[in-house]
């Protein structure tokens, strides 16, 4: 009867190639174009307005959308509030989903003008977000 050797594992090969070597932890910072996190500082208004404008220091026009978003933000969800406050009196039933579907159609413009490279600004809101960015 023969004996089966058992099958060894290959020895690695080291890889000497610079360009494929891991990145260290510092440098892995993901690159979003600026349309992009733009866009994305209205997909849930207020809050990842918030979260951009902490981590994006440089970019303005990141930063309008970032200050626009919150403020739009807060004006929606306060508009909703009022609007569902209201549902004693019986308008509410009326004004809540006109505020809804308002605040959702202003909501996906803000986000395809962002993407779109467009300093859109919203009256009222996009003074004060801009101001705020010239700072």
């Amino acid at each position: 009867m023969d004996e089966q050797k058992p099958i060894e594992p290959k020895a690695e090969q080291k890889n000497t190639n610079k360009s494929e070597t891991p990145l260290s932890a510092s440098s892995t910072k993901p690159q979003l174009e600026p349309n992009v996190l733009a866009a994305l500082a209205y997909a849930i208004p207020l809050v990842m307005g918030i979260v951009i404008l902490l981590t994006e220091k440089e970019n303005k026009f990141v930063r309008f959308h970032a200050f626009q978003s919150i403020i739009f933000g807060l004006v929606w969800y306060g508009a909703s509030a009022i609007a569902a406050s209201l549902h004693v009196v019986l308008i509410g039933f009326i004004l809540s989903p006109l505020v809804t579907v308002a605040g959702v159609a202003l909501w996906f413009f803000l986000m395809w003008k962002a993407y779109s490279k467009e300093e859109y600004q919203l009256p009222f809101v996009g003074k004060i977000a801009h101001d705020q960015v010239i700072k």
